[in-house]
């Protein structure tokens, strides 16, 4: 039975790391950021960040992996989530199979998240345990 929760997170460190400029006016970008979560996933999580910006200077696309560690829905434990996100067409983020430890070993699940007008970043989890 699928359950979710919600809540909203506040960026709490964003580190940029190298970046690779190539041919074409494509660049590389690495970032390091960490989270603070609350509500019903509470919590921080650390995120490795790769991305590519286009030509117009602006975000083309990025790929992350971002541990999480803290409880959800009174389960302690950790897990590890996936972004993928392409230009204007949305991004994915789910829980990578197999990644759950301790009480939320065997998570699977979808993450999404929204930034409103403010800069108020929230979050909507559903999720199973295995």
């Amino acid at each position: 039975m699928t359950a979710e929760v919600s809540g909203s997170f506040e960026v709490t460190a964003f580190e940029p790391g190298e970046t690779e400029e190539h041919e074409g006016g494509t660049a590389f970008g690495r970032v390091r950021i960490t989270k603070t979560f609350t509500g019903g996933l509470s919590g921080r999580s650390e995120v490795r960040m790769l991305s590519v910006g286009g030509t117009s200077g602006g975000p083309a696309s990025y790929v992350a992996v971002e541990h999480v560690t803290g409880e959800l829905a009174g389960k302690a434990g950790s897990f590890v989530l996936q972004h993928a996100a392409w230009d204007t067409s949305g991004v994915t983020i789910r829980v990578v199979p197999g990644t759950g430890a301790g009480e939320l070993a065997g998570i699977t699940g979808e993450f999404r998240l929204a930034v409103d007008e403010s800069g108020a970043h929230t979050y909507v989890l559903a999720y199973q345990l295995g």
